[in-house]
């Protein structure tokens, strides 16, 4: 056996430790660890378990150890109330503030045409509420489907302690989840080329025409946030003027649509991550740091001009 089987698994173990972690970096970091780890004890795997659960073994204790004493990660609305449009944004928080996009051509195209709610930002966030073992636990029983008895035996315990450990777990949920953002559909492939056509455009008139009343804009690594359609037509005509003459290129990230949003000069300027929810926009997702994520997403590091 070489290690040419392990290649197989790469993506579905990084949409799993994505969700453990919140982050496509450590994400990326786990599975590569996962993945040396197993290499080096390939000559001692004697198929007493299926090679997929002992990657997933592997990769849940990586996991937990890059989870133990750490601070959790966040969306920008949990860990303060939306903001008003006349205030600056303040001070940048540290990367690890936050629950990080990853792109879609990162995950199991398999796994993201038929879970792609559990990558969604939302979905994310509010795993990172529960402890380590009960996140991995929820993820394995409600997410990737395995029997109970197949999560008690990875995690070295009994099937009573799994079952209650997901009852825990689904009652968090239940308490810090919001209405998650819907599969899209036909009209909301349109509503996406209209809200690309108004951005570019800025007709703010157009844009927040497509907006949900309750819309949210998001702004890592700022933890200022807004909610409200009115909220955000001031935000993009004051602090956020410098937005307007962008262009925007489409991409993919959680599982949802996304752009590459350019300043007028080509400079990139943010990622956006777009949700929906009846027929409208109700999530703008905009994350500035785009060092980090422009090649992750492997999009070009600045326009040229006519693009």
């Amino acid at each position: 056996m070489t290690e040419d089987v392990l290649e197989p698994y790469r993506r579905e173990l990084t949409g799993y430790c994505y969700r453990m972690l919140g982050s496509a970096f450590e994400a990326e970091d786990a599975v590569q660890e996962t993945m040396i780890r197993a290499w080096r004890g390939l000559d001692r795997f004697e198929g007493r378990s299926a090679l997929r659960s002992w990657l997933y073994r592997i990769a849940t204790n990586v996991c937990l150890t890059a989870l133990d004493g750490n601070k959790r990660r966040a969306r920008p609305m949990d860990l303060t109330t939306a903001g008003t449009p006349e205030f600056p944004p303040g001070a940048p928080l540290p990367e690890t503030t936050w629950v990080e996009p990853i792109p879609d051509s990162r995950l199991d195209p398999a796994e993201v045409a038929q879970a792609r709610e559990s990558v969604r930002l939302a979905f994310v966030a509010a795993l990172q509420h529960l402890p380590p073992r009960q996140r991995a636990v929820l993820i394995l029983r409600e997410v990737l489907s395995w029997r109970a008895s197949e999560v008690a035996e990875l995690l070295d315990t009994t099937v009573p302690s799994v079952n209650s450990a997901l009852q825990r777990a689904r009652a968090t949920l239940a308490n810090v989840r919001g209405e998650a953002p819907r599969q899209l559909g036909p009209g909301d492939e349109r509503l996406l080329t209209r809200y690309m056509v108004a951005f570019e455009a800025y007709d703010l008139d157009a844009l927040t025409a497509l907006l949900h009343e309750e819309a949210t804009l998001t702004m890592p690594p700022f933890d200022l946030w807004l909610r409200g359609t009115p909220h955000i037509r001031a935000w993009l005509t004051g602090h956020g003027i410098g937005c307007r003459g962008s262009r925007l290129i489409p991409t993919r990230a959680n599982g949802a649509p996304a752009f590459a949003q350019y300043r007028p000069g080509g400079e990139p300027w943010a990622l956006q991550i777009i949700e929906t929810r009846d027929g409208r926009i109700s999530g703008i997702n905009a994350f500035l740091e785009t060092e980090r994520w422009f090649p992750l997403f492997d999009l070009p590091p600045k326009l040229s001009p006519g693009a």
